[in-house]
């Protein structure tokens, strides 16, 4: 069993900053891939970024420059660096890991909400 815990969701200004950070408990396999989704109210859940074990990264052109992804493996955590906050960042996000199609894990979410 995987347990996946995101923090650092909370309400701030258009052009602001947040840092996700999701930790991870349980069976881990390896390799895997860590990513952020993020889930808008009345939309699709869609992928923001993913990181590998071996730290190649991919991102979704609307957070491309402003969102930076890392992870630290002693530490079996995530990271969501979130800077230039727009408003349509507004969405629950939420941390997955996976390894092929049998090991596929998700988090509770956090709110991230961005005023105007």
């Amino acid at each position: 069993q995987v347990q996946l815990v995101e923090s650092g969701g909370g309400l701030v200004q258009a052009g602001g900053s947040l840092r996700l950070s999701c930790a991870a408990s349980g069976i881990i396999v390896s390799p895997n891939t860590m990513g952020w989704y993020r889930q808008a109210q009345g939309k699709q859940r869609e992928l923001v970024a993913g990181i590998t074990s071996g730290g190649s990264t991919n991102y979704a052109d609307s957070v491309k420059g402003r969102f930076t992804i890392s992870r630290v493996a002693a530490k079996r955590t995530a990271y969501l660096q979130m800077n230039s906050l727009k408003p349509e960042d507004t969405a629950v996000y939420y941390c997955n890991v996976h390894a092929g199609t049998w090991y596929d894990y998700w988090g509770q979410g956090t709110q991230v909400t961005v005023s105007s």
